[in-house]
């Protein structure tokens, strides 16, 4: 009789036969590994056992009827030891009761065979359980590979969502620029605190950079591969502010209509950035003293404590020393946030770094806008340094890109910049600086006709957040009367 060999993979299917009679294993031996199988024996279920701890086939055929332990006991055993519960195992019996059949697949068998065996059948009876099993592995695979992508894609979609915006805005440069003393601090203090998980506390104007150094803090640490979440405290709603940070359980309160994650639990891992954090209301302040002690927090409506690993920075345009002693911000915070501050100076104060800065802008708006601007003229570099910006670094890039839209050469002159000599600090008059940012405001609103937000607002004009504008007008004495004048 002529034998075919059929096609094998590589490696073969290796299968397991367990039978007392010799005759029939041989038989069994001869024909499977002529159809590419490797095939293992053993006589009974206590050598089949012992085998399995030291080979795993990928099918076994198993005898029922056997001295010692049956094929039942022996199924039911495998069954019960993680390495080789996955193993399929078709019976092989003489029994045709439909309670021996039962009784097998009780046991965990996948399939039964009547003897006499046919061969035919058996081939396709295991080559079938074999794709089944193959198949499931493939999906177990496909799952856990989907379960990462999943995990990573959420990771990815949390940093998206709340870096996105920030990315993207016209204020976030690719680089601090800066060769003044005062910025060569800062840098060293950036160098010195990134590789430490310890608190820093940035400090500045509006508009001098104080996010540019959370994101250079975070990009330099070993936790740069994780997410760092930005959150503007000053913008939050008092009310939502603790569910904004902590995140809330489904009716928590009215609207909480599922479950969210809070900020600090989107952090995880990675560095969160608490921006204006002297806004903070007193009551959320205690809850943050805790995180920032404790690493760990209860959501809103909630009374599972979570456990979180996250770096705080935070910064502020307020003297937090002053806020403390007027009551607005708890001195243990204060002491908790202030471990390793790092100030940022005004741009008044650096201004051998407006040259730099006012080219580096004015390059790429350029680039930005397709127009051939590349050089500032001495007279425009004069206005920019006798200028008082209030608004820091910020505003400066908001009168550049403005210029270099209005500019249709290649030299950016002085009346491309739009900036008078009211708005600067001249030998004739020198103002404190509380009096130059007031006088630039009011100049600023009544450019604007007294609209502080919106597209055509101060604030946009300025280069400063709505809040932090009406924050700073509040601070300076201006009303609603001098705004219209």
């Amino acid at each position: 009789m002529s034998t075919k060999m059929y096609p094998t993979t590589n490696p073969p299917d290796t299968l397991l036969i367990v039978d007392d009679t010799p005759t029939n294993i041989g038989v069994l031996f001869e024909y499977l590994t002529q159809r590419g199988f490797k095939v293992l024996v053993a006589q009974d279920g206590e050598s089949a056992l012992e085998q399995l701890q030291f080979s795993r086939p990928d099918l076994i055929l198993l005898d029922v009827l056997m001295p010692g332990i049956d094929g039942f006991e022996t199924c039911r055993r495998l069954k019960a030891q993680p390495a080789t519960k996955d193993i399929p195992v078709i019976f092989m019996t003489a029994l045709t009761e439909t309670v021996d059949k039962v009784r097998g697949f009780e046991a965990g068998a996948v399939d039964y065979i009547t003897k006499p065996i046919q061969h035919e059948e058996l081939l396709a009876r295991v080559t079938a359980h074999l794709t089944i099993r193959k198949l499931q592995e493939s999906l177990i695979k496909q799952n856990e590979a989907l379960q990462r992508e999943i995990a990573e894609r959420e990771r990815l979609h949390n940093e998206k969502t709340y870096l996105q915006e920030e990315i993207k805005t016209h204020y976030n440069f690719e680089e601090i620029i800066g060769v003044a003393p005062a910025m060569q601090k800062v840098f060293q203090n950036i160098e010195r605190v990134a590789a430490t998980d310890t608190t820093v506390l940035i400090t500045g104007e509006t508009g001098t950079g104080k996010e540019l150094v959370a994101r250079a803090i975070h990009n330099r640490s070993a936790r740069k591969s994780s997410a760092l979440i930005k959150v503007n405290c000053a913008a939050l709603p008092s009310g939502l502010i603790e569910s904004e940070l902590f995140g809330h359980e489904k009716g928590a309160f009215t609207g909480a209509t599922a479950k969210k994650k809070g900020r600090f639990e989107l952090a995880d891992g990675g560095t969160i950035f608490l921006d204006e954090v002297g806004e903070l209301p007193l009551e959320t302040q205690v809850k943050l003293l805790r995180v920032l002690q404790e690493q760990e927090f209860e959501t809103v409506g909630g009374a599972k404590t979570i456990k979180v690993n996250v770096r705080v920075i935070a910064a502020t345009n307020r003297n937090l020393q002053d806020e403390v002693k007027k009551g607005a911000i708890r001195s243990d915070l204060f002491f908790r946030l202030n471990i390793f501050p790092i100030h940022l100076p005004a741009l008044r104060e650096r201004s051998e770094d407006i040259s730099l800065l006012a080219d580096y802008f004015m390059k790429r708006f350029a680039a930005k806008t397709n127009k051939q601007v590349n050089v500032l003229s001495p007279g425009a570099l004069d206005l920019l340094k006798n200028y008082s910006w209030a608004g820091n670094v910020r505003e400066l890039a908001n009168v550049i890109e403005r210029a270099v839209i209005l500019c249709d050469e290649r030299v950016l002159a002085p009346k491309h910049l739009n900036l008078t000599a009211a708005a600067t600090i001249g030998a004739e008059e020198v103002w404190d600086m509380e009096e130059v940012e007031r006088q630039h405001i009011l100049k600023a609103l009544k450019r604007t006709r007294g609209q502080v937000g919106g597209a055509n607002g101060a604030a946009q004009l300025l280069g400063v957040n709505r809040t932090t504008l009406i924050a700073r007008m509040k601070k300076l004495g201006i009303g609603a009367g001098e705004t219209s004048a």
